[in-house]
């Protein structure tokens, strides 16, 4: 298939699955269901009619909607050339890193292998580790050697090399993260050309240049960790947050001040976020919009389908937390603060972080 008919065949498969994202006004009308008639729209109903605990429910409701998704994804790598289908799933990687982190956690907690179990996701065979491998070893850097032998082995060694020197979970899972954006950002500039290569650096970027700004508030603020040591944390990003951009903003002892050093259009987005959450929520909304005007606008299959999956995901995230708002019986105002339906956050001084 020429490179042509491919893009041609990726965009009509595309623009297909387009069509089942979901409208503000689709969230809103969800919003007002009670959890059985959110099982019949989204047939869990079996999953919810299973006796078990609210926790094994709400797991088995997010184990589902990531099969979806990676069913999804599993079907628009397959006419892409080799570069674009690793960089899709370079993106979708991060569920394989998710279990790798409960792995590692309950290495160093000494947890039951039955308990890290439950809360490893199930995953295509692409995306897979070798758990078995993994869960007979005596510890997280027994776990992490065993890593470097397989395609993760770069991300594993760094991980491995931090933990043995620093002996902190936190500086483990942070080089994980970091090892995963990097990745992203190093691959995006090897697909593509021209306008093409130019909305996926643009979308991609977004994911980083969100990676990044919540990094440097919580490493600055939150944990008070030097300029220099924040700055080791970030990845120079394809789109705003580039280097030296990344440099002038860890020098700021305020996070006040970070934002408004921000390059527009992301300090606007964030002129007024209250604390942490809020600067979560507003990074998440520019991401989306970014994704939609690449879906509605672009030509390139490749990133008309990753801006897709990105909005996928966003989707069946709101579902799940709607869905577990059920479960838990949640008030209705704060599930409909947490689906982005309600301006209101948790009030919390600007100048903080969460």
């Amino acid at each position: 298939m020429s490179h042509i008919a491919q893009n041609a065949y990726l965009n009509t498969r595309v623009a297909a699955k387009a069509t089942q994202l979901l409208e503000r006004s689709e969230v809103q009308q969800l919003a007002q269901f009670g959890l059985q008639d959110l099982g019949q729209r989204f047939e869990m109903g079996t999953l919810l009619e299973e006796p078990g605990s609210v926790r094994s429910k709400s797991r088995a409701i997010e184990q589902s909607l990531i099969q979806v998704l990676l069913a999804e994804l599993t079907v628009l790598v397959r006419p892409m050339r080799a570069d674009e289908r690793q960089l899709v799933l370079a993106w979708a990687r991060k569920y394989a890193l998710f279990n790798l982190k409960t792995l590692l956690r309950g290495k160093i907690h000494q947890l039951d292998a039955q308990e890290i179990r439950e809360n490893l996701y199930d995953l295509p065979p692409q995306m897979r580790l070798a758990k078995e491998d993994l869960f007979r070893a005596e510890n997280a850097v027994e776990l992490l050697r065993t890593l470097e032998r397989g395609p993760l082995s770069l991300l594993a060694r760094q991980a491995r090399e931090i933990y043995e020197k620093r002996q902190e979970a936190f500086a483990l899972e942070a080089t994980i993260d970091q090892r995963y954006y990097s990745e992203l950002a190093r691959r995006v500039t090897q697909v593509g050309s021209g306008e093409g290569q130019r909305q996926m650096k643009t979308l991609v970027g977004a994911l980083v240049d969100r990676a990044n700004i919540l990094w440097l508030l919580r490493f600055r603020f939150k944990y008070q960790l030097s300029s220099s040591e924040t700055f080791y944390q970030l990845v120079p990003s394809p789109h705003l947050m580039h280097r030296d951009r990344l440099l002038h903003l860890v020098g700021f002892d305020d996070q006040a001040k970070v934002l408004d050093a921000l390059p527009e259009p992301l300090r606007g987005r964030l002129a007024e976020a209250e604390n942490l959450m809020d600067v979560q929520r507003r990074l998440g909304q520019y991401l989306d919009g970014i994704a939609r005007h690449i879906l509605r606008h672009g030509h390139s299959g490749l990133s008309r389908a990753l801006a897709y999956l990105i909005l996928r995901e966003s989707d069946l995230r709101l579902i799940f937390t709607l869905m577990q708002g059920r479960l838990l019986n949640l008030p209705q105002a704060r599930t409909e603060m947490a689906l982005g339906l309600s301006d209101r956050t948790c009030a919390e001084p600007r100048g903080k972080a969460a």
